[in-house]
């Protein structure tokens, strides 16, 4: 069993080396606004699709380069600006079907959130799983995408905390951490329990930098 002080090495050593949120990655600052809440639920809905992580945060990128960065500006958008966007940031397989998806997403959200997040979190009532039903109704956003934005959203929607799903569980069992995820959220402050949750799915997607964290605490003549 790896000791609580190891534990907490190991974790270190992650949010140093893998422990940036993705929405940072893709250039969003993540507060409790309208806009920035969008582009996270953009961003879900492309990792979401079966397709590099890297792949979608560039797609992402473009779009909101393009201008797409709320609902009415994504909407007001042709379809095949949403495509050529796509197709800029490398994401070509989904692009016909994805574009069109967040052309029908933005009219949602328009029509049933007045294009602002916070409404739906207000008709959740504070209630993790209410918001992950409500959010199921976004055109393409799907489980995988749903998981996605609660454990990036949860560094502004306190009430989500610890929201720690299973790929994040994944990345944890790899480094010999906690997988309960209330032990799991207590080796970090709650502030950096988003990036945690980030760098633990890198790390359930790339075994080499499981093995690469594991080794860094290990090697270290400190850490013995």
């Amino acid at each position: 069993m790896t000791s609580a002080a190891e534990q907490r090495r190991r974790v270190g050593a992650l949010l140093d080396t893998a422990g940036q949120t993705y929405a940072a990655e893709a250039g969003i600052r993540l507060r409790d606004t309208p806009q920035p809440l969008y582009q996270l639920l953009v961003l879900a809905c492309l990792l979401a699709a079966r397709i590099r992580a890297s792949t979608a945060v560039a797609a992402a990128r473009e779009l909101f380069a393009a201008g797409m960065r709320d609902p009415r500006r994504m909407l007001e958008a042709s379809r095949q600006q949403r495509v050529d966007a796509l197709g800029r940031g490398g994401y070509r397989r989904y692009d016909e079907r994805t574009a069109t998806q967040l052309g029908d997403g933005a009219r949602l959200l328009l029509d049933a959130y007045a294009g602002d997040l916070r409404n739906l979190r207000g008709q959740a009532h504070g209630d993790t799983a209410a918001v992950g039903r409500l959010l199921r109704q976004v055109p393409g956003l799907g489980p995988a995408g749903v998981d996605i934005f609660l454990r990036e959203a949860q560094a502004v929607w306190p009430e989500l905390v610890p929201c720690l799903d299973d790929k994040v569980l994944q990345g944890a069992h790899a480094l010999g951490l906690p997988e309960d995820p209330g032990r799991l959220a207590a080796l970090v402050d709650q502030d950096d329990l988003a990036a945690l949750a980030a760098g633990l799915v890198r790390v359930s997607l790339d075994r080499r930098m499981a093995e690469s964290l594991r080794g860094h605490s290990d090697a270290d003549p400190a850490h013995r």
